[in-house]
């Protein structure tokens, strides 16, 4: 096999971001389960509500590109806990809207704690400059997202 028809793992950014977020993400989760209840699908939820409360799933869907089910699954979960509330939208009668209960604005102030300490260790081995570099490319890589994924190799 030819080095052309395979790929080097180990220089792939779609695959080398993809093997970092499973491996946060699941270390999250076990963390957040044991220590708060949540995985870390529920606590991106909280954190985009945190930050824009009372918004629709569809809002939540465009921000943190899950998919509607599983965001569904996941503010029922947390509705039945207390942690959100939903409620009609009082501009468009056809949607709903979620919100942070108190219990949830508490629960998300103390796993954010333990998100920014997850965070300061993570980027503990770059200089300021490197992580301010790294969120500026980071950043680059996100905007061109929908121009990946709208290729159709039919197209060529």
């Amino acid at each position: 096999m030819s080095s052309d028809s395979q790929l080097d793992l180990s220089r792939y950014v779609p695959g080398f971001i993809t093997y970092i977020s499973n491996k946060l993400a699941s270390g999250a989760s076990q963390c957040y389960r044991k220590h708060f209840g949540i995985g870390v699908v529920e606590w991106r939820m909280l954190s985009m509500l945190a930050v824009e409360n009372g918004i629709t799933a569809n809002r939540i869907c465009q921000v943190i590109g899950l998919d509607k089910s599983a965001v569904s699954r996941s503010l029922q979960a947390l509705e039945a806990a207390g942690y959100v509330s939903s409620a009609v939208d009082p501009r468009d009668a056809r949607r709903n809207t979620v919100s942070l209960t108190s219990n949830g604005r508490e629960l998300h102030d103390r796993v954010l704690k333990v998100a920014l300490e997850r965070e300061r260790r993570l980027l503990s081995g770059l200089s300021a400059k490197e992580v301010d570099t790294l969120i500026q490319l980071l950043s680059r890589l996100h905007a061109q997202v929908n121009s990946v994924n709208d290729y159709d190799p039919r197209d060529d």
